[in-house]
C-alpha cells in the first residue's frame, strides 16, 4: 500500500491552503464541493465538512485544497488538518467514488515529424505533464513509467516530455515507417488508462527546486536577464512546436557569447546549427545590438 505524505502549501488567497500529496488521489479529475450534500460521492470531503471552519473542499490529482471561514486562522489548525488527511489516506479509504464508465475520456495521439530526422513528436489532445522532462536512458527514467516502457523498445534512444507531447529519439537500426504506429498506440493506451506519466514525487522535487532556480536568476546580470526574456518569448514557442526546448546556459561578456542548451528534437538535429546561426543568433543581434556576437549550442 502507498504511504502518503502531506505537504502544506500556501496560496495567493490567505483563506485557502493546499495540502499536496506525494501520490495521485484522483484519476485526472478535479472536484469542488461547497457543502456536505454536494460531497455525497466523496467520503473524504464529507469528513472534512464536519470541521466547522471548512467552507469549500477542492480535490485534484495530487492535492486537496481547503477554503476556511474566518472563525479560525490556518496557523492554528493546519497541522491537525494535515494529520487527519494523512491518517485518512493511509487507511486506504476512498477519496472520491469515481465512476470509471462515465469519467473515461477519449484520448487521441498523432505523430508529427520534426526537423530532426531521428526524432518523432507524438502529440496528445490533453495535457500529460506540467513541465519539461528529459530522459537520456532507462536509468534516468525511474520516475516515469511511460518513459521506462518506451525504453524497453530497443530502438528508443531518448525520451522528452513537454506539456501535451512526447518526443522520441530513435537509433538508426529502425525506420519511422516501421515503428511509428507501435509507439503511438503505446503512448495512447498509457494515457487513456489514466496512469501517471511522471510520478508525483518527481513533480514535487521539481517544485522544490524551482525557488532555487529563481534565486539564481536574481544574481544574473541585466544582459543575461534580457537574453532569457527574448528566448522565453520569441524562441521557446517555435522550438516547442518542433518537439524541442532551449535553455539559457550563460553569457560571456568578454566575448559577447551566449551559451544555450538544446533538448528534445533540437538536440543533435542536423538543422539546429542553421537555426541557431540564422534564426536565434540573428534575432539576438538585432534585438540586443553589439551585446551579442555569437550563440553557441550544447546538446542537452
Amino acid at each position: 500500500m502507498k504511504e502518503f505524505i502531506i505537504t502544506v502549501v500556501p496560496t495567493k488567497n490567505p483563506a485557502i491552503l493546499k495540502f499536496e500529496t506525494n501520490h495521485f488521489i484522483t484519476k485526472n479529475n478535479n472536484y469542488e464541493f461547497k457543502n456536505i450534500d454536494e460531497a455525497k460521492n466523496s467520503p473524504l470531503a464529507q469528513q472534512l465538512f464536519y470541521l466547522p471552519f471548512i467552507k469549500t473542499v477542492y480535490i485534484s490529482g495530487n492535492f486537496i485544497g481547503l477554503e476556511r471561514y474566518d472563525i479560525v486562522e490556518w496557523d492554528d489548525v493546519k497541522d491537525s488538518v494535515a494529520q487527519q488527511l494523512v491518517e485518512y489516506l493511509n487507511e486506504g479509504e476512498p477519496v472520491v467514488k469515481e465512476d470509471d464508465s462515465k469519467k473515461k475520456v477519449a484520448v487521441t495521439v498523432y505523430a508529427e515529424v520534426t526537423p530532426n530526422p531521428s526524432v518523432m513528436k507524438f502529440v496528445a489532445n490533453k495535457k500529460i505533464v506540467p513541465t519539461i522532462f528529459e530522459f537520456k536512458n532507462i536509468d534516468e527514467a525511474k520516475e516515469s513509467q511511460l518513459a521506462k516502457q518506451l525504453f524497453m523498445l530497443p530502438f528508443v534512444k531518448e525520451v522528452f516530455f513537454d506539456e501535451n507531447y512526447v518526443s522520441i529519439s530513435k537509433y538508426e537500426v529502425a525506420e519511422w515507417d516501421d515503428i511509428t504506429f507501435e509507439l503511438r498506440e503505446k503512448i495512447r493506451d498509457f494515457i487513456a488508462a489514466g496512469h501517471e506519466v511522471v510520478s508525483a514525487t518527481s513533480l514535487q522535487k521539481q517544485k522544490t527546486a524551482a525557488p532555487q532556480a529563481k534565486l539564481v536568476d536574481t544574481n544574473l546580470d541585466d544582459t543575461s536577464k534580457q537574453i532569457i526574456d527574448i528566448l522565453e518569448e520569441y524562441v521557446k514557442p517555435a522550438v516547442a512546436s518542433d518537439g524541442g526546448n532551449i535553455l539559457f546556459k550563460s553569457y560571456e561578456a568578454e566575448t559577447k557569447t551566449v551559451n544555450v542548451i538544446l533538448q528534445g528534437a533540437c538536440s543533435g538535429c542536423p538543422s539546429s546549427t542553421y537555426t541557431l546561426k540564422n534564426g536565434i543568433e540573428t534575432m539576438l543581434k538585432d534585438m540586443m545590438g553589439d551585446k551579442v556576437q555569437e550563440v553557441v549550442a550544447l546538446n542537452g
